[in-house]
């Protein structure tokens, strides 16, 4: 297969993600004092979104990117 039709499968699967879980949450840990052993550290959490036209636009991108490579094989 065409390099073209494995980046359009991956665009369609991301986009598939980003409408089945458009929302995702990740963790970040910093130190906050460091004075000798004793260290004090943060954790914070950030809740990120992905809009529905972005997770559709990619996927609409990776069928047309599909069609285009298998077109281009005949």
């Amino acid at each position: 297969m065409k390099s073209i039709v494995w980046l359009g499968a991956l665009f369609a699967l991301l986009g598939i993600l980003g409408l089945v879980i458009p929302e995702f949450s990740t963790s970040h840990t910093r130190d906050v004092v460091n004075l000798g052993a004793v260290k004090v550290q943060s954790t914070e959490k950030s809740t990120h979104m992905v809009p529905p036209a972005l997770g559709a636009g990619v996927l609409i991108l990776g069928v047309i990117l599909i069609g285009g490579g298998l077109y281009q094989r005949r």
